[in-house]
């Protein structure tokens, strides 16, 4: 979805009790961010993971996907890798089944 006005996914989140958020997708500086802003201005706190998110090159504007990290830093709670994400959640899981 382009942005979070076309779909309800805030009541959804908030019905199921979800705080915390992972967010990736295909249009870093449109779809994504546009998720992202609405997400933190709702209270969520939300993770953005970098290589799992696809950005627009532009031949005379440049890197949409670049530019769309510098301004997951500035807004994110955090940005990091799909192999963090894997790593906190395998010991999440783990530490369940102990």
């Amino acid at each position: 979805m382009w942005s979070p006005q076309s779909n309800d996914p805030i009541l959804q989140l908030r019905k199921r009790g979800i705080a915390k958020i992972i967010l990736c997708g295909m249009l870093a500086n449109m779809c994504v961010e546009s998720h992202l802003r609405d997400l933190l201005e709702n209270g969520f706190e939300v993770t953005v993971v970098r290589d799992a998110t696809a950005g627009p090159r532009h031949p005379t504007r440049g890197d949409g996907y670049q530019a769309a990290l510098i301004n997951y830093a500035f807004l994110a709670h955090t940005v990091v890798a799909t192999a963090e994400v894997v790593t906190v959640m395998t010991a999440a899981v783990e530490s369940t089944d102990t």
